[in-house]
Order: C-alpha cells, then sequence, then structure tokens
C-alpha cells in the first residue's frame, strides 16, 4: 500500500509540473481486466479443485500524457491465481511504471518497458497475458536519432522475474545497443524509389552470478551479435537475420548431452514473398541451435527470464481442435523449420468466384531436429556435437499442411472450410497424453447466417481424426472392462460443435460440445460442454461462461503454457479508456 500511495505521489507531482511546464493539455488513458473463476470438483475429468476454490487475476493500466512527457503504472492482483497460471504470479501491487522524455530527437525512458530488436532472437521483452509471460526490463533506456534515417538504441536493465505483491526482478543485468539504417531516408534520391532498404544490427549481453553449481566454471558475461537487412521492390519484398550467441550454458536434466552445454548458438532466419492484388505468396526458413538464452544459468519456469525469442515458422491457428490439441511449440534446442503461404482470391462474378469472389489459403510448414555429429568432450569442452547450416536429420518434429476455403454466398450466408493435416512428435513437447509420433486430420467447417443487420448466428463443426498405433508405439492396450483392444494414437477421436446467437450491437450467447468419442478407453470418451454469454458496450466487454474444459495447451507464437482440466463458472471483464 505505500508503494503504490508513493507512486501516485509521484504521478500526481509528475502531472502538476507537466501542467505548469506545458500550455498542452494533459490526458489520461487506460484499460481494466478481470478474471475471476469460481471451481467445481468432476472427478471424471480429473479437474482442478484448489482449496480456495476461487481464483482471480486482474490488472490496470494508467498512462499519462502531456506535450514531451509520458508516464505510467499497472496495478495487478492475483488472489489467487488462476490454475495454469504460472504460480509466480501472486499478490497484489505494482508490476508496471515508467516515466518518458522525447524531445530533440531524444528519447529517455525510466523504469519498466517492453523492446524488440529484429524478429526477437537475440532480445524481446515482451508480455503475453494469456501465458502468463512477462519478462519487461527494469532500468534505462535511449534512443537516438543523429541524422535521417539513422535510428540508434541502447538500454540496460533487469529482468522482471515473479511478481509477489509486487515486482521482483531477476538478478541478472542485461545491456544491449541496437543501430538501424533507413537507406531511403538517408539518401534524398532514394527517397521515392521503388526500391526499400533497411540495415541494423545489435549486440546484447547479460550479467549474472547467481550461479549454483561447483561442477562447471560458468561465464559471467554472454554476448550475442546479430545482423539484418530488409529489401522492397514494388511487389517483392525480403528479410534476413543473422544471430549469434557464444557459450552460455544452462541446465538440462532430460539429456545429458545438452546439460551445461558450452556451444556457442547460431540462428538463420529468412522470408521471401510477393503479393499483388488478388494474390499473394510467402516463403521462409529457419535454422536455430542451441539459441535458447536467459539472464540466468539457474533453472527457472519455462518461460522465466527468456532474453531472446524462438520465433515459430507455422500458421497460427484459431479453431478449437487444431489450437489446443497438437499446437506447434518452437524446440529450444534447435531446428529446422519452412514454411509456404500461399493466397489466392477467385474473381467475384466468375463460375468458380461467385457473386462476391472465393478466397483459398495454402499453408505448408515443417519442422525437423537438425542433423547433430556428437563428439566426446564433456570432460573437457562441453560442445557436445557440430552440425551445419540447414542441414536438417530424418527426425520430424511438426509438420502441418492446412487449407482454407473462405466464400460469401449472399448477403445472408457465407462460410469457412478447412482441412489440417497434422505429424506431431510429442516426444519432444509433452503435451499429450501418449508421448509418440501423432499423425491427425481436422476438417472445420464454419457457417455464418445474418438473419437481419442486427441479428446472426453462427454454426461450427470440427472433427478430428487420429491413425491406429503401430507395433511399435503399442497397437493395443487393457482398458478398465479387462479387454485388450486397438489402440488409436493418444486419446482418438474428437467431436466439436458450438452454436453462436448474436444481436448486435450488445449481446451474445454461445453453447459448445468438445467430444471425445473415438477414444479406446469407454470410460474417457467423454463431453465437455460449455454455455457462456456476453455484453458489449463500446470498449466495455462483460461475459460469464459454465462447463467443462478439458486439459490441454495454449500457445501463442509456438510458446505454450499448459492448462488443466476444469469445471465451474468464470467470468471476464475488459474495458478500456
Amino acid at each position: 500500500m505505500k508503494k503504490l500511495l508513493g507512486l501516485s505521489f509521484i504521478l500526481f507531482y509528475t502531472s502538476s509540473f507537466f501542467s505548469q511546464s506545458s500550455s498542452e493539455p494533459g490526458y489520461v488513458s487506460g484499460n481494466v481486466q478481470a478474471i475471476g473463476q469460481y471451481y467445481q470438483e468432476d472427478t471424471l475429468i480429473n479437474a482442478a479443485l484448489p482449496n480456495h476454490l476461487y481464483g482471480f487475476n486482474g490488472f490496470t493500466n494508467i498512462n499519462f500524457q502531456k506535450g514531451d512527457f509520458r508516464a505510467g503504472i499497472r496495478y495487478e492482483t492475483y488472489l489467487n491465481t488462476l490454475e495454469g497460471y504460472p504460480t509466480s504470479f501472486s499478490g497484489t501491487g505494482i508490476g508496471y511504471r515508467y516515466l518518458t522524455w522525447n524531445k530533440d530527437n531524444v528519447e529517455v525512458t525510466v523504469g519498466s518497458f517492453y523492446d524488440q530488436l529484429g524478429s526477437g532472437m537475440i532480445l524481446r521483452a515482451y508480455e503475453e497475458r494469456q501465458l502468463g509471460i512477462d519478462n519487461a526490463i527494469d532500468g534505462l533506456r535511449l534512443k537516438y536519432n543523429p541524422y535521417k534515417g539513422v535510428y540508434l538504441k541502447s538500454f540496460i536493465g533487469k529482468q522482471r522475474h515473479v511478481f509477489n505483491d509486487g515486482l521482483v526482478n531477476g538478478n541478472g543485468i542485461v545491456r544491449a545497443i541496437d543501430a538501424e539504417l533507413n537507406i531511403n531516408e538517408l539518401f534524398d534520391s532514394l527517397a521515392n524509389s521503388k526500391f526499400k532498404m533497411e540495415l541494423g544490427g545489435s549486440f546484447v549481453s547479460k550479467f549474472n552470478n547467481d550461479n549454483n553449481t561447483p561442477d562447471y566454471i560458468l561465464p559471467l558475461n554472454v554476448g550475442a551479435s546479430s545482423a539484418r537487412l530488409n529489401m522492397r521492390y514494388d511487389k517483392w519484398r525480403f528479410s534476413g537475420e543473422f544471430v549469434h550467441k557464444i557459450n552460455d550454458p544452462y541446465p538440462d536434466n532430460q539429456d545429458e548431452r545438452f546439460n551445461y552445454l558450452y556451444k556457442n548458438g547460431e540462428g538463420l532466419l529468412f522470408n521471401l514473398g510477393y503479393s499483388t492484388k488478388g494474390f499473394a505468396v510467402d516463403f521462409s526458413a529457419k535454422h536455430m541451435d542451441n539459441m535458447l538464452w536467459r539472464s540466468t544459468n539457474v533453472s527457472v519456469g519455462p518461460t522465466d527470464l527468456l532474453i531472446g525469442f524462438l520465433p515459430a515458422l507455422t500458421k497460427q491457428h484459431t479453431y478449437n481442435l487444431a489450437a489446443t490439441l497438437y499446437p506447434y511449440a518452437t524446440n529450444p534446442r534447435g531446428e529446422i523449420s519452412y514454411q509456404a503461404d500461399l493466397i489466392y482470391k477467385i474473381p467475384k462474378k466468375t463460375i468458380l468466384g461467385g457473386k462476391y469472389g472465393t478466397t483459398i489459403s495454402l499453408n505448408f510448414a515443417t519442422s525437423y531436429v537438425p542433423k547433430r555429429d556428437f563428439i566426446d568432450d564433456q570432460l573437457t569442452s562441453r560442445n557436445s556435437y557440430s552440425t551445419q547450416y540447414f542441414s536438417r536429420s530424418d527426425s520430424i518434429l511438426y509438420q502441418d499442411i492446412n487449407i482454407e476455403i473462405k466464400r460469401k454466398i449472399n448477403k445472408h450466408l457465407k462460410f469457412n472450410v478447412n482441412y489440417f493435416n497434422f505429424i506431431f512428435e510429442d516426444r519432444a513437447v509433452l503435451v499429450a497424453q501418449h508421448h509418440e509420433l501423432i499423425h491427425a486430420q481436422i476438417a472445420v467447417l464454419d457457417l455464418t447466417y445474418k438473419i437481419n443487420r442486427e441479428h446472426s448466428l453462427r454454426f461450427e463443426l470440427q472433427g478430428l481424426w487420429t491413425k491406429w498405433a503401430t507395433p511399435e508405439q503399442g497397437d493395443s492396450q487393457l482398458i478398465s472392462t479387462g479387454e485388450t483392444v486397438p489402440r488409436k494414437q493418444d486419446q482418438g477421436d474428437w467431436a466439436f460443435a458450438q452454436i453462436e446467437y448474436t444481436f448486435s450491437p450488445h449481446w451474445y450467447v454461445a453453447i459448445l460440445d468438445q467430444y471425445n468419442y473415438g477414444n479406446t478407453e469407454p470410460k474417457k470418451q467423454l463431453h465437455y460442454a460449455l454455455a457462456s454469454a456476453g455484453y458489449i458496450n463500446g470498449s466495455h466487454r462483460f461475459s460469464l461462461q459454465y462447463g467443462k474444459q478439458r486439459a490441454g495447451v495454449f500457445c501463442v507464437g509456438g510458446v505454450c503454457r499448459a492448462v488443466p482440466a476444469s469445471n465451474g463458472l468464470t467470468f471476464t471483464f475488459t474495458s478500456s479508456f
């Protein structure tokens, strides 16, 4: 409470100073989010049932801006933390606060800030509240634009680690410098050219001495450097980035070959795209090896104190079965990945395009374990293996082939049809119930019927089918009746159905059900029914949902968190001002 009162005084004093130093009006903005869940017992689905029975996560951002100055705080509350959310979030207090001044091409920020250099492989400080990720840097950042087209940036600070009645930083210190040249801004003769080019480079280092192993000499300072290039000409675009990180040993209890590995880390990321009216194609390739790094060498949670971000080369799925049963998760030890996207709109008023046109989207993504030549140096240099750029092994991690067709039939009816074909190596990510190489197919039909300007209905049907297990995987299993029966991979087949009714501009109601009808074990052929309703008024949104939620994973950009099964009532409120 003392911290809150103290910071409130600072903001009040700062705003008073602003009002005296500038004739411009100041303004306040912000947003609020609150999620509460009441848990009920459900032994059939092994639902989470904490002692407190009720979980609550909430936060409020308040920002003030006047002239060249900005200031803000975020007040957070976890009483008690929702099940599945990181347990490192607890209590109530201030988790983020900053003050920024910007004038004469100079910007200074003190306090908390988020930032990203290039693709984020070398550094990404960001918040993803749904995953419980917040590695904001707490320190000082300086941005300087000394000449047109030249952008310089430097910062130093500690990363947010946990929240315990307020912000708690990790011990490690992160230091970074970044430079970017916009060639078209730098040279007047290229200002109006169709050819656009940007060059950039970064250097990031960390210092930490919180290591607790007597077995190895761990470096106190670890550095990483990167170079990047972005180009565009007319309808073409290209980007490339190279990142190199020196040795950064970190404990790995699953495989001794990666435990306190002293090998350097490397990352290469390329993208080539072409787009024109009604057509776009995009190709991406990634080589990443040993690029996981944190501001500590002590074992922490999977998403704690991450300096770099491991970008995903897959489509971000939104349909339930595709998004939550076998989602892509970036392999932190390394991967060779490729992705291709193609979007084509069949012109309207044609036989195939129909009255309004038809959009077809094709996507292919795959990831493999890098080809590694292991060496016996565990008692000496501990490099463990050598590898070559874009040299992949035969060990597949993930493959996703999907197609989407969108078409508007008339002014009342439109549909989406989707097909997904997955290969999913769960022995690498451990999110399924059976850790094996899983083959799954998913089909989705999404229909929206607009009754009139204010009322509409949406119907969604999904099906997921896995292959029969092979003899090597154990093609049969003993079930509760004492019989031995053939086994389908993982949990077998699923069906999903949802109906949603919207009466604009304020209300909606929805009912959905997930049914694991193809589970080999009869007692696990369960329904997960859920009903929800919501009210929307401008920037304010309130929703309630009641029912069962199955255990699964939630992923954003290749970063995932496990979500336990639950049964109960959940309310959500969001607002901005």
